[in-house]
């Protein structure tokens, strides 16, 4: 029996893994991201204070909502269960394909162990882009910069 990590489909599975790894980093920009940063309002507190105060001031409460506990993004382990769910539906799809087609038990076995990795990838590469922010984390950062009398329109 052929070992299944020097099969092509290891190799596809492989690849897949690495490509979702370099595009979640290309995804995870904008106003909708974890890494978006507040956009303040051009208020009297950032007219008198200017730009440079007000980024260390915000910086501050960034800070403040990390050491708090808060994440910037939902930590959802949306990678973890797409791949979980993309290996099980992969693997009992594959190895029914091979029992339908009257595959041995090797074959069926195989079968299932590649459809397990094809879809386990698919899986991570999906739950890769599923990054949201946090709600909460935000509401923090925009509490701390109002208290500090900054005006948050949105974030960027």
């Amino acid at each position: 029996m052929k070992h299944f990590l020097s099969t092509p489909i290891a190799s596809v599975a492989t690849a897949v893994l690495i490509s979702a790894a370099l595009l979640t980093g290309c995804a995870s920009s904008g106003p909708s991201s974890p890494s978006a940063r507040p956009v303040l309002y051009p208020n009297a507190t950032l007219n008198r204070v200017g730009e440079a105060q007000a980024q260390r001031e915000t910086d501050q409460c960034i800070g403040n909502a990390q050491r708090a506990g808060l994440s910037p993004d939902e930590k959802s382990n949306a990678v973890g269960r797409g791949a979980a769910k993309g290996a099980a539906v992969g693997g009992v799809a594959s190895a029914v394909g091979a029992l339908i087609r009257g595959r041995g038990v090797e074959g069926v076995l195989g079968s299932g162990a590649a459809g397990a990795a094809v879809g386990g990838s698919a899986g991570a590469v999906a739950g890769s882009f599923n990054d949201k922010p946090s709600n909460l984390y935000r509401n923090y950062v925009q509490r701390c910069l109002r208290d500090k009398g900054f005006d948050v329109i949105g974030w960027n």
